[in-house]
């Protein structure tokens, strides 16, 4: 559909304590590349759907809370909102679901879902982008969560890249690059200045803990904790593995000796807190001689600090400062 009116208008969107001017007269189509893919949009979506908080998020801090219908966050999710910095857009905007449907995106009458595989969408559940586009709508993937051809593995660039990457792609969506731009350059020079804090230090090995006590859920070399590990100074134990987030062994995570442990902080149904998921990683007898055990080296954020979104550098000045102390 090809917007109505030619009119020159510009229409202020708020964002987290700013405004940003956001052309809307404009009526070209715009064509981004997302997960490889082409896709074309011939008006600005009006009526988006989001699903999880880093994809939120990502819209809030575009200044993009008027051009969504609502957002689909897990109920197990209360300290990602809690800890927001854009709290005040979650708690304005209308929560659709903890879980995403057909019937919570057609309910909202959207007309773009913004999530992303193992972010919503799924064969297993029957959501996916090419159910919607048979219901007439529209779709943009998470490119941290982009498969990347090796059955369904994902990731296809670094991580930090993905977000610069997708804060554009929504910038000429939604006609804010320059808003867009400022946020990139922003970030850039805060992780650069993080960076700064670990200068010829030794680099500790860090294992991200996710998740499980069977096997440990955690991060390879394409979900966001391998760069926010990495510009923070340390080393991702399993920065090797092609993939995003994972499942491996706990053979593996003893073999690497991690020096210190980042957690997670969410509810997993087995572990809820960080303190409990500490409690059981200092009791589980095959890590006792770990380097992290030992020391007690452990540190937490929240799961919206982990993915994709907007809270990315504030995790690697976060991660930095704890790591030049230990």
């Amino acid at each position: 559909m090809r917007t109505a009116l030619a009119a020159a208008a510009l229409l202020l969107v708020s964002g987290c304590g700013a405004t940003v001017a956001q052309d809307t007269s404009a009526t070209d189509p715009v064509t981004v590349t997302n997960c490889g893919q082409q896709v074309t949009f011939d008006e600005v979506p009006s009526k988006v759907v989001t699903n999880d908080t880093g994809i939120t998020e990502l819209m809030f801090a575009l200044g993009l809370k008027d051009r969504m219908a609502g957002y689909v966050v897990d109920g197990d999710n209360t300290v990602d909102l809690q800890t927001s910095p854009w709290k005040a857009d979650f708690d304005s905007t209308r929560k659709l679901a903890d879980k995403i449907s057909k019937e919570v995106v057609q309910g909202a009458n959207a007309d773009l879902v913004f999530a992303g595989w193992n972010y919503g969408f799924s064969e297993s559940t029957g959501f996916t982008p090419d159910a919607l586009k048979q219901l007439g709508i529209g779709s943009y993937l998470l490119t941290e969560s982009c498969r990347n051809g090796a059955g369904k593995q994902r990731g296809i660039m670094p991580a930090l890249d993905a977000l610069y990457t997708d804060l554009r792609n929504l910038g000429k969506i939604f006609r804010v690059e320059a808003k867009a731009e400022e946020l990139v350059q922003s970030y850039r020079r805060r992780i650069e200045n993080a960076g700064k804090l670990m200068a010829g230090k030794p680099r500790p090995k860090v294992f991200l803990y996710d998740s499980g006590q069977d096997q440990p859920f955690t991060s390879g070399r394409n979900a966001a904790p391998q760069d926010i590990i990495g510009k923070a100074g340390g080393d991702n134990v399993f920065g090797d593995l092609d993939d995003s987030w994972t499942t491996v062994n706990w053979e593996a995570v003893v073999q690497r000796a991690p020096d210190v442990v980042l957690i997670v902080d969410y509810a997993d149904g087995e572990a809820n807190t960080p303190a409990q998921k500490q409690a059981f990683l200092e009791g589980f007898a095959p890590l006792r001689n770990s380097p992290a055990i030992k020391n007690k080296r452990f540190y937490s954020l929240p799961y919206a600090a982990l993915v994709e979104g907007p809270r990315n550098p504030a995790s690697v000045e976060a991660f930095a400062k704890y790591l030049a102390q230990v």
